[in-house]
């Protein structure tokens, strides 16, 4: 998270995470998700609707990450000027099994160099302007989510619940991914 987070960019995705270990729990099943809400500082985030969101600290360069989502909102412009976050992006997503963006979190991974030559999504209204300053990148603004190797980007604010759905179903089967739906 950084300030002027889109909240449901970070929270709708957290929410499906959540629901699908304890779905995952109540049908019996192993798996789940531990999820941490990280901001550069660990401190509290102002997300651009005044909601202020509790942060832990960005994990240690070395820590493995299975899933990292970026968060997009109108804060993404300064998000994606911020070094600290960029150059940590930068280094964590080679540790990670996957990376999703949400909605202009789609930016921010431009900006750390990860999605050069993928075909990627974000929010319609923001698509153009992604394609022009990142004209390696393939943009489709059509899509609710586009899967490109380890890379899984998301339309608008709520494409990001689906795309938690996705990762969900990838993980834990439909029936774990519809229940939390």
């Amino acid at each position: 998270a950084f300030p002027g987070v889109q909240p449901l960019d970070a929270v709708g995705p957290i929410e499906v995470f959540a629901g699908a270990t304890r779905a995952a729990q109540a049908l019996g099943r192993a798996g789940g998700y531990r999820v941490t809400l990280a901001s550069t500082d660990g401190q509290t985030v102002w997300s651009e609707s005044g909601v202020g969101l509790s942060t832990a600290p960005l994990p240690d360069a070395g820590e493995r990450i299975d899933t990292l989502v970026l968060s997009g909102g109108g804060g993404t412009e300064t998000a994606r000027h911020d070094e600290r976050l960029i150059s940590w992006i930068r280094e964590a997503a080679p540790r990670c099994r996957r990376v999703a963006t949400v909605c202009t979190g789609t930016f921010l991974g431009a900006e750390a160099g990860l999605l050069d030559g993928l075909r990627v999504t974000t929010h319609w209204a923001g698509a153009e302007r992604l394609g022009t300053e990142f004209p390696s990148l393939s943009v489709d603004p059509d899509p609710i989510y586009v899967r490109d190797g380890k890379y899984w980007t998301s339309a608008g604010v709520t494409a990001g619940i689906d795309l938690a759905l996705a990762l969900v179903q990838e993980d834990l089967g439909v029936e774990v991914a519809q229940t939390v739906a």
